[in-house]
Formats: C-alpha cells, sequence, structure tokens
C-alpha cells in the first residue's frame, strides 16, 4: 500500500521512537496538562540485574516499585532487602560498685541509704554484709533490675534517685565513727577521755590510748554534764532506782551519771538517748574498761 509523504513521515517517527525504546527499556509518560504535577519516570537499564527503581520526579525522592523504603535503608522491588544498620549500644555494662565482703565509707553510705529506703534496718556498719546483700537484690527485684545482691552503677544511681544524702549520724547510727583527738587534759594520768563531738570514749593511760568506743549521751532534757571529775563508785550490776532500768558495769563520776552499758544504745543506737548516763553499746569494750578502770581515775567530758 502506498503510504503519503506526510504520513510516511509521521509512521518513521513512530518506528524510531519504538525501536529506541524497545533498545533502553524507557517508557515515558507525559505530565498533566498544565505541567505541574509529573507522573513516576520508571527506568529499567538493560545491562543491569537490580530491580526496577522509582523516583519520583517532582520529589527527588526514592521508593521501592510497588512499596515505600523505610528511613536509613533501601529496599528493592522483588529481591531481598538491605540489611539494616547495626544497632548501636544501649550503654557500656552495669559496673560492679561494691559486693559481699567490700568494706569502707562508701559501704557505709549504702547501708544508710538502705535504711532510708526501708530496706534495711541495721548498722550501717561500713561491712558489706549478707544482710546488705539481700537488701540490694530485693531494692534491685521491686524496680525489675537483675537481683544480684552485688551494687552495680545503675542500681546506685536508682537509689541515689531515691534518697538524700545521708548525715554523720545516719552513716554511723549504731557506732563506729572515728574518735577525734583526745583533749589536752586527757593526756597525763588514767583517763576516761569522751568527747561529744566524735561519741567517742577512748581509755587513756598516760597519753596512751588503750581502748576506744562509741558512747550515747543524755538528751536535751536531761544533758550529760562536761567537765573534769572522778570515778567515785564502781557497780557491775546496777539498776537505776530513779528509772527502774539496768546499768551493767556503771562506773559513777558525777551524781547518779555514770558511763555503762545499755540495752537500748545496743539495740537502737543513736536513735534513742540517756538519762544523763554515759552509754555504751559494746558490752565486751565496756566490760574490759570495768575490769581496769578503779576510782579516782580521772573522768573528762568535752566537746
Amino acid at each position: 500500500m502506498r503510504i503519503p509523504g506526510r504520513s510516511a513521515a509521521v509512521l518513521a517517527a513512530l518506528v524510531s521512537t519504538a525501536a529506541l525504546a524497545a533498545l533502553s527499556g524507557c517508557t515515558v509518560q507525559p505530565g498533566d496538562a498544565d505541567g505541574k504535577h509529573h507522573l513516576p519516570v520508571r527506568i529499567q537499564l538493560p545491562s543491569s540485574n537490580a530491580p526496577a527503581v522509582t523516583r519520583s520526579a517532582a520529589s527527588g525522592g526514592r521508593s521501592t516499585a510497588g512499596g515505600q523504603a523505610p528511613s536509613g535503608g533501601r529496599t528493592v522491588s522483588g529481591g531481598p532487602a538491605s540489611p539494616a544498620p547495626a544497632t548501636r549500644p544501649a550503654g557500656p555494662a552495669p559496673r560492679v560498685l561494691w559486693s559481699r565482703g567490700d568494706s569502707g565509707s562508701g559501704v557505709r553510705e549504702l547501708q544508710a541509704r538502705l535504711r532510708q529506703a526501708d530496706w534495711l534496718f541495721d548498722g550501717p556498719t561500713g561491712t558489706y554484709d549478707d544482710l546488705t546483700a539481700r537488701a540490694v537484690s530485693g531494692f534491685q527485684g521491686k524496680r525489675g533490675l537483675p537481683r544480684t545482691g552485688e551494687l552495680d552503677t545503675v542500681t546506685w544511681q536508682r537509689l541515689l534517685a531515691m534518697t538524700h544524702r545521708p548525715g554523720k549520724w545516719e552513716l554511723y547510727l549504731m557506732g563506729g565513727q572515728p574518735a577525734d583527738a583526745p583533749d589536752p587534759r586527757c593526756l597525763t594520768g588514767r583517763v576516761l577521755c569522751i568527747s561529744k563531738t566524735s561519741r567517742t570514749l577512748r581509755w587513756m593511760v598516760d597519753g596512751r590510748t588503750l581502748q576506744t568506743m562509741s558512747v550515747r549521751f543524755g538528751s536535751q532534757y536531761t544533758p550529760t554534764r562536761e567537765g573534769v571529775f572522778h570515778v567515785y563508785w564502781k557497780s557491775r550490776h546496777h539498776v537505776s532506782t530513779l528509772y527502774d532500768s539496768p546499768m551493767p558495769y556503771a562506773l559513777f563520776f558525777s551524781g547518779g551519771q555514770a558511763v555503762h552499758y545499755s540495752y537500748d544504745f545496743a539495740a537502737r543506737g543513736y536513735a534513742g538517748g540517756s538519762h544523763g548516763c554515759v552509754n555504751v553499746r559494746d558490752e565486751a569494750a565496756i566490760a574490759a574498761l570495768f575490769a581496769q578502770a578503779r576510782v579516782g581515775d580521772k573522768v573528762v567530758v568535752h566537746w
């Protein structure tokens, strides 16, 4: 059939376009009439085995054919997803700070804070014992942490957030605090050197400390007298006639005030107080002092 010249030219152009499309695999879809919106351009390279990727002509973004790629990764149509980026570690593993057998000021603070949180009712002693381990384990379990019984960095931060910094007498609720320097009046002779500042009693002979023990004093309304006194009476099994309470190993130095063992101090520590006497909570220590002290020995009560 004979084709007119103009029609032959149009037909030749169409054949050329089809041949180019067959060669390159490219299909172009016309845009909207107003030219503002463009449909995606789909490109298939004949020399590549990669699946087709659709690029939005309007946004320049990349998405998969028939789907949308997740942020941070590329998904291809008809093939497996590219591996996701490696997950960054959440942080260093918890580090153990203290565990059974440890001792020191840090353990004492831990015990004081556990007391504040009602997980420990003894101490502080400054030694990480079984009671402390059980208290730490209970605290950890209540908060969904591994119940190791060891104080690690994560457990410590949780406890810090729930408690306040303990004061001196919270840290030494049951005694054990270091003694301060002896008063100058204690440096000669046989002396019971008693400090209200450090709450300690030093048993000293000629300036040398033979024994140190924690002591408790009278309350605001029944204070322990301060000054220089002397032991005037020893009573091993004394019972107070005024308060009807036992005062074993009593060393009387000023009226009815004496140095003696206190069951209440041994049980409650500095949470309580005496009626003016100097209480000792270590029975073995006061028993040894009672055996050595003599009537006439000096007693110095100072700040």
